[in-house]
């Protein structure tokens, strides 16, 4: 009898593993300032940056975001010409049906958004 429950519930945990949906690449339907902000600082703990800039549109067209580096200046605030050797960090946001999951693809670290609603991009 016991091994019988064993099997039902495997069989049980499997079928609910199953029923999830796949991630898909996804876009913010709303931008609220409530999602906004919790992207903004999302993104800035994930590089470790106060000073992240984000447009007000960001992830509402495209489900890849790019960050630039931010550039070297002088002790005067003047932005130094030269090259810059700093890639842009990637981040996807992605869906499953329920929930905003943005990912920062340098680390592999997913972030739940709670305040953003999210749809599968077309």
């Amino acid at each position: 009898m016991r091994r019988l429950a064993q099997i039902s519930l495997g069989w049980l945990l499997f079928g609910c593993a199953s029923m999830a949906q796949p991630e898909t690449p996804a876009l913010v339907m709303e931008a609220t300032p409530q999602s906004r902000e919790e992207l903004r600082q999302v993104v800035s703990a994930a590089l470790g940056r106060a000073d992240v800039a984000l447009a007000d549109a960001a992830l509402t067209a495209s489900s890849v975001l790019l960050i630039e580096p931010k550039p070297a200046r002088d002790s005067a605030g003047g932005r130094l010409s030269g090259r810059e050797f700093d890639k842009p960090e990637t981040f996807r946001l992605l869906t499953d049906g329920e929930r905003c999951i943005l990912i920062h693809q340098r680390t592999g670290e997913r972030y739940r958004l709670s305040h953003a609603r999210c749809i599968a991009a077309e």
